[in-house]
């Protein structure tokens, strides 16, 4: 009976996470936040809560961690990444500086200490790279100027993941300061290691992986990705990075074979991963919340466009392309959600998960509002300001394929 019943209960929940994606499609939105509220309906003090299949959607909810991370590192080659860091690591920096701190002084502020106060940063640092990629290409964007600067910017935050989740970890897990600082040194010397290793000897590592066969190709890279974050979380540093890791050791051919074959795996999983986090939310938990979240939601909204802006003029962009790339980055999501969900985990502080999924909703919406309309409203406030088109000399270190491309689109 036990197992007739999960079987109801699972399959449902696969169901109507389809016909949401469906809705969300034809009105070209993202799922994200249609996912939360199907949690919040099925969860702790919903319409319905679930019981028999509980423990089976946190499982998924795990491998859909897992995967996003893997995905997330096989867009990206190592000397992408090693050639990002050099040539981009100023606008990290701010992106940084005016985006996490907001979400750990709000955290102060809300006395909630100051483990809760590095998750929160977390969450309002990192913009939603999936969200954002759909969106430039729902807004024909992705040959403009602008584009290269924002996917910049977004490499820049994968790769501080790799050193922000062992911290959080560590942190969460209440392990002190010698403990926390030897996780932290493994998992530098992992990324090190694996980024070295993936430079200089990535193609014998894809040669190994690679086969002809999709069937055994997809078994060979979902077990060791599994494997390699199973390791990674039984030395504290975190199963997302492990897995994030072996994406990036991944390159080439085989690549673009997992990438191909692991989506859909990734885009179900994931899908439970948002469910099961709202599940864990209590909707009468948000109302306290919203009004701290909405008032985040906007401050960071305009941290974000201030980052985008500054870091297109710098790479020589036009005034119009400096706005559009600001607006592209409100948008937070899955990694929000990842981050918030290793705090709920270890029940940090209660209200982290009610506030994180409000902000998650405002700005999932707002953030396709923000990429569409942010540019016509701030040429309209500064028409008086000399000419918006005219754009800046290229500065040092901008990328030359930006150089060199026309500005489409202004």
């Amino acid at each position: 009976m036990h197992s007739a019943v999960l079987l109801i209960e699972f399959g449902s929940i696969i169901l109507g996470l389809g016909l949401l994606g469906r809705f969300a499609g034809r009105y070209r939105l993202s799922p994200i936040p249609l996912y939360l509220l199907a949690g919040l309906a099925f969860g702790e003090g919903g319409l319905l809560p679930l019981g028999a299949s509980e423990e089976f959607v946190a499982t998924g909810a795990e491998i859909g961690v897992i995967l996003l991370l893997l995905m997330l590192g096989l867009e990206y080659t190592a000397s992408d990444l090693v050639t990002n860091l050099k040539s981009h690591y100023p606008a990290g920096l701010v992106d940084c500086a005016l985006n996490a701190v907001p979400g750990a002084v709000a955290a102060l502020l809300m006395g909630w200490g100051p483990v809760a106060a590095v998750v929160l940063a977390g969450v309002t640092w990192i913009s939603s790279s999936g969200v954002i990629a759909k969106v430039l290409g729902d807004l024909g964007r992705v040959g403009n100027r602008e584009t290269p600067v924002i996917l910049s910017v977004l490499v820049l935050e994968d790769l501080a993941m790799a050193v922000y989740l062992p911290i959080v970890t560590a942190l969460v897990a209440g392990a002190g300061l010698m403990t926390g600082s030897i996780t932290l040194a493994i998992a530098l010397a992992a990324a090190g290691l694996v980024l070295f290793v993936a430079v200089r000897y990535g193609r014998l590592i894809s040669r190994f992986v690679s086969s002809d066969d999709p069937e055994k190709l997809l078994l060979v890279v979902l077990g060791l990705t599994i494997l390699v974050a199973g390791v990674a979380q039984q030395l504290q540093v975190s199963a997302a990075v492990g897995a994030f890791l072996v994406g990036i050791a991944l390159s080439g051919e085989v690549a673009e074979g997992a990438h191909t074959l692991l989506s859909p795996l990734r885009d179900l999983f994931a899908a439970v991963f948002f469910v099961f986090f709202g599940l864990h939310t209590d909707p009468a938990s948000i109302p306290p919340v919203l009004l701290p979240a909405l008032a985040l939601a906007l401050l960071t909204a305009v941290t974000k466009i201030a980052t985008g802006y500054w870091a297109a003029r710098r790479a020589g962009i036009s005034v119009k392309g400096r706005w559009r790339a600001g607006g592209a980055l409100v948008a937070r999501g899955e990694f929000s959600i990842v981050i918030a969900g290793l705090a709920v985990s270890a029940g940090i502080e209660p209200s982290l998960g009610p506030l994180a999924t409000a902000y998650v909703l405002i700005l999932v919406v707002l953030g396709p509002l923000t990429a569409r309309f942010t540019e016509p409203l701030a040429m309209r406030l500064f028409r008086r300001g000399g000419n918006p088109d005219r754009p800046a000399g290229p500065a040092e270190g901008a990328p030359r394929a930006a150089e060199a491309e026309a500005s489409v689109g202004d």
